[in-house]
């Protein structure tokens, strides 16, 4: 028995007729889209054979076909004009990676019911890592079945193995529709195999064949210095996994959550208050899994399977750890009463998951009686719950920055995760009798204006700004900044800053770009007139 199949089994999923299932179902929801949002689509009747045409080598080649066209003889790779001649009333169409991909990731969401573990094999396989979770459904083959019989219903024509490796499985999904090959026996599986199984470079597959290497078994009795030296150590890895004498791990597509509660239903709900009931009961069971772990939640992921095969994830983020189950069904009921796009059950879910994909450790503190830390939390659950219904980059909090430059003495941050920061930021001293030197809120970018000046560097006597004129009265300045010379930048000029007051009483903050004479000097010629700009107004 290989040491490295014991523990671990992976199932491999292939949609060998990924893109012409993909266009039977958008055709099938086109001619009769279902009443309530989705369902498993109609198969229509498999009359015309079907393709998928891409360019190949400067023509028209089969990229993908249905069980119809293969039924004729057709194969990939095969020109289009000799497809023709084989099958005049071929169906041809345009091959879309793009559309391709995004079937295959939907199948990848929906195949999360079965374990957070789950790799793409593009461009039409999965990678399921169900070690440890396969009696939940019965035991492997049961597992097998289930996933094979609900994407058959959803329109997609299946192939699957389970394995002790990554590579076994496929390489028994690219010639069996289903199978389940025990610990220990993927040499005996595989060996009998053609090598195009190995789904290896085509030059290798040929050059195998040539060398009268026609099955696994035939390649693995050779010395595997032999293969190596023919054929590359990347090939001898290959070979070495499909047998199960070596193993290399999947890249899930995402990592696992920390803490899952799930709720299985027997007959799908689609009414909102049996979902929120179901929501309710998994915020309480979550919460107390959390707590008998010290844990509370900052982010959390609510995922509702509907029984066509589309998933909906919402989530939301909390400023603090989340522990408690009134808090955690708060935050959702904000969530889904915001949606643009309304939650729809379809023909129902089947399951409905809460999951906490990012928890922090909870620590019980000793406060004061006169502590501000009541206010603190008061804040920071209004904070959450604006941030789920209008979103967390919506509400943000101002930090001092290290810098003098204007726009950037200050930066914005989402205020849940930095409302702490905002509190103990340390802004410069300023004295309360004194009028601000700059104003609170500033324009971006600046606006150009129109200035007259008695001098070409001189304060502003007139200006235009937004097509209005405003005569100055009083002006106090200049203010020059320069320009942060450690940092890269293009066409960055020295600023002088005035602060002015117009005849109306309106005051304003603007600068003169660039240094008159200077900065501002043509390549060739006499110095050009500066440009001013409005950058902010005092309240």
């Amino acid at each position: 028995m290989s040491a490295f199949s014991v523990n671990r089994r992976i199932l491999c999923l292939r949609l060998p007729r990924l893109p012409t299932d993909r266009l039977r179902r958008q055709l099938s929801r086109d001619i009769d889209p279902p009443s309530r949002g989705g369902g498993a689509p109609a198969d229509p009747p498999a009359v015309t054979p079907w393709v998928v045409v891409g360019k190949r080598n400067n023509a028209l080649r089969l990229t993908a076909l249905d069980d119809a066209a293969a039924a004729i003889g057709l194969e990939i790779g095969l020109p289009l004009a000799n497809a023709r001649a084989i099958c005049p009333e071929l169906q041809v169409f345009d091959a879309d990676e793009a559309a391709d991909r995004r079937a295959l990731d939907a199948i990848a969401d929906w195949c999360d019911r079965f374990t957070p573990l789950v790799a793409l094999a593009p461009p039409d396989g999965l990678f399921l890592d169900v070690t440890g979770c396969a009696h939940l459904f019965g035991g492997e083959a049961a597992l097998l079945a289930s996933l094979r019989q609900a994407l058959h219903r959803q329109g997609f024509v299946v192939h699957a193995a389970i394995a002790g490796t990554a590579a076994c499985a496929r390489t028994v999904a690219m010639v069996a529709a289903a199978c389940v090959i025990p610990d220990g026996g993927e040499a005996a599986a595989v060996g009998r195999l053609p090598v195009a199984a190995l789904a290896a470079d085509d030059a290798i597959t040929r050059g195998l064949r040539r060398a009268g290497l026609k099955t696994i078994g035939d390649v693995a009795a050779r010395a595997p210095g032999e293969i190596t030296a023919r054929f590359g150590a990347a090939f001898t890895t290959l070979l070495r996994q499909a047998l199960g004498q070596d193993d290399a791990p999947i890249s899930p597509r995402k990592p696992p959550p920390d803490f899952v509660a799930e709720k299985r239903f027997a007959e799908p709900v689609a009414s909102d208050l049996a979902i929120m009931a179901a929501l309710d009961d998994l915020a309480h069971r979550l919460v107390a899994i959390m707590e008998r772990h010290g844990k509370g939640a900052r982010r959390l992921e609510a995922s509702f399977f509907r029984t066509d095969g589309a998933v909906r994830a919402i989530t939301v983020a909390a400023g603090r750890p989340v522990t408690r189950t009134r808090t955690v069904q708060g935050l959702f009921r904000e969530r889904l009463e915001a949606l643009a796009d309304p939650l729809d059950p379809g023909f129902g879910f089947d399951l409905i998951r809460l999951a906490a994909s990012h928890v922090e450790n909870v620590t019980q503190e000793q406060r004061d009686l006169d502590s501000h830390a009541h206010d603190t939390d008061e804040v920071s659950a209004l904070i959450d719950r604006i941030a789920a219904r209008i979103g967390s980059r919506r509400i943000v909090v101002h930090l001092p920055q290290d810098s003098h430059i204007p726009e950037r003495a200050e930066i914005a941050r989402p205020a849940q995760h930095h409302l702490a920061a905002a509190a103990q930021a340390a802004w410069p001293p300023r004295d309360a009798a004194e009028p601000p030197r700059r104003p609170l809120r500033l324009l971006e970018p600046p606006e150009p204006i129109q200035v007259i000046a008695e001098v070409p560097d001189g304060p502003p006597a007139q200006f235009r700004w937004r097509r209005a004129v405003h005569a100055v009265a009083r002006v106090e300045g200049p203010e020059r900044i320069a320009m942060e010379w450690w940092r890269p930048q293009t066409g960055a000029l020295t600023r002088d800053y005035f602060r002015v007051e117009d005849e109306a009483g309106l005051r304003f903050w603007l600068y003169r770009d660039g240094l008159y004479g200077r900065e501002t000097a043509a390549e060739a010629g006499p110095a050009t007139l500066p440009h001013w700009f409005m950058h902010g107004l005092f309240a």
